[in-house]
């Protein structure tokens, strides 16, 4: 387990679109990063294994700019021309689908409006809220299945084969019957956001622009989701960990509360590092179940890394075949310490998922959390 945990606490580059709400600010000079003495090569091999999470590994290389073989390069001709525009069209035809289901069940039906500028119809009752669920689920998954996802290996772990710890130790048999508040996984790519509408339809944090895009819109407000808010002129704004927490407070001792889905490194990575927590999951105390995603691959990796937008989603719906490996944990119920220390919570679920799921190269430091 030392060597399964990364730490990665150094600000990442632009590039790598690093959670613009981190406050970590670097203590490193202005020097230049390669220097004409011997300590250059030391630098180069620092700088690898602070990024070594956002490196592609793949045929692609880095950035998706890498030098292609032949055979790849006719592969991906025939693809750009058959398979590329097919999966386009009907990946178009089922969004447009869903957002024609959420129009017609919303209709006459007035958005759920807790603080300024957060508004949702995920509290809608009744058949409304059924359908809505339910063709979201399966929609989300012909859409996985669309783009070559044509099975997805699931695992669901019980207590009795997950590693004990202390916290699930001293939680009592009712404890263990709580509804869990919130769902936090791993951040890889885009694609993890379709798994987890296919699997349990939650609530996500978007940036608030999601919210006007034609179609998206619409669809992101069914789920609920929270939109990052950076100002507002109401004087009892709580900001978006604010809405976090009382959203998860609600999932958690509600059923008819939307459970939200968190990725709590707050950026996505390479699949290989467990990035350091954010404690936005873990504010309301409330249990949560940990999700580990892996995208194995032999061409191109699906991770949303260190490769720019448009040319992921090319070079993805060129490959015929994609896989993904889900690991669901057990619920994670926080002992009191942890309830009352976010941070302690965080890294104590880190750890646990970590144990899980091999994630760090052997020969790489262990974080100090």
């Amino acid at each position: 387990m030392e060597s399964e945990l990364k730490d990665l606490n150094s600000k990442p580059s632009k590039s790598q679109q690093p959670d613009p709400t981190h406050d970590d600010v670097s203590t490193k000079d202005d020097s230049p990063l390669l220097k004409s003495d011997s300590s250059s090569a030391d630098d180069i091999l620092e700088l690898e294994k602070k990024f070594a999470a956002y490196a592609r590994n793949d045929v692609y290389g880095t950035m998706g700019r890498g030098k292609l073989p032949l055979k790849e390069k006719l592969v991906l001709g025939i693809a750009l021309v058959t398979l590329l525009p097919l999966r386009i069209v009907l990946g178009i035809t089922l969004v447009v689908v869903y957002y024609l289901i959420c129009r017609i069940c919303t209709l006459f039906s007035a958005p759920n409006q807790e603080e300024e500028q957060q508004e949702d119809y995920a509290h809608l009752g009744g058949w409304r809220r059924a359908v809505i669920v339910r063709s979201g689920r399966f929609l989300s998954r012909s859409l996985l299945f669309l783009v070559g996802f044509y099975w997805i290996n699931d695992t669901h772990k019980d207590s009795a084969n997950t590693q004990e710890n202390s916290s699930t130790e001293a939680n009592n048999q009712s404890e263990e019957q709580e509804r869990p508040g919130a769902i936090v996984s791993n951040h890889v790519s885009y694609l993890d956001i379709l798994y987890h509408m296919s699997s349990s339809f939650p609530s996500f944090v978007a940036k608030r622009s999601v919210a006007k895009i034609p179609l998206v819109g619409l669809i992101s407000k069914c789920l609920g989701c929270v939109y990052v808010q950076r100002e507002s002129k109401s004087s009892d704004f709580k900001g978006v960990a604010g809405v976090v927490s009382d959203r998860v407070h609600e999932a958690h001792h509600s059923e008819s509360g939307p459970i939200m889905m968190l990725f709590p490194e707050g950026t996505t990575t390479n699949g290989d590092y467990l990035l350091p927590f954010k404690t936005g999951a873990f504010l309301a105390g409330a249990p949560v179940v940990p999700v580990i995603l892996r995208y194995p691959y032999q061409r191109f990796s699906p991770a949303w890394d260190s490769i720019s937008g448009l040319r992921h989603v090319v070079f993805l719906l060129c490959q015929f075949v994609n896989h993904m490996e889900v690991t669901w944990l057990p619920a994670y119920y926080p002992s009191q310490e942890e309830k009352d220390d976010p941070k302690l919570y965080a890294n104590n679920v880190r750890r646990l998922m970590a144990s899980e799921v091999y994630f760090a190269k052997a020969n790489l430091d262990s974080p100090s959390v």
